[in-house]
């Protein structure tokens, strides 16, 4: 009798990925067919736009989802030590990974935002991060319908 080490997917799933799908139990089919994706990069537009020093304005851009690290290093950097308040500048020029053709983001480029796009990104992370997506609910102010908009990628007013 030969034996044969499993494979690590026939492992994983309890399952022979080299057997016809109609010997595979109908979990194993389901789970085979529609694979699990984590969306970790999401798009934003910044309501104002960050002006460079040549006078260009960035507004569309990305960012991706917080690490741990990603909320503690700032934790150590003296600026944040000496004013709290600059926590949210450093951590976002960590998690922001484009801004229109900068080559780079950094902390310096996100205090210099204006104070409408540094709020509009501080809701974006916590959308992104506390709650796993960028759909917030709101309230239309005249007929007090609620209804949910979708703040990644979209403009502001737009639904």
């Amino acid at each position: 009798m030969r034996r044969t080490a499993l494979r690590p997917e026939t492992v994983a799933t309890g399952t022979d990925p080299a057997a016809p799908p109609a010997q595979q139990p109908a979990a194993a089919q389901h789970v085979a067919a529609e694979p699990q994706r984590l969306r970790t990069e999401f798009e934003f537009e910044l309501p104002r736009g960050y002006v460079d020093e040549s006078g260009t304005v960035h507004r569309t851009g990305a960012m991706r989802l917080a690490t741990a690290r990603d909320e503690l290093v700032p934790l150590r950097d003296v600026r944040v030590q000496e004013n709290p308040a600059y926590l949210s500048v450093v951590l976002l020029g960590r998690v922001i990974t484009r801004l229109g053709t900068l080559p780079t983001v950094h902390d310096g480029v996100v205090e210099n935002m204006f104070a409408s796009d540094l709020a509009f990104l501080q809701d974006f992370y916590r959308q992104v991060n506390a709650e796993g997506h960028t759909r917030a609910g709101v309230t239309c102010p005249h007929c007090e319908h609620a209804f949910e908009v979708e703040l990644g990628g979209s403009r502001l007013g737009e639904s």
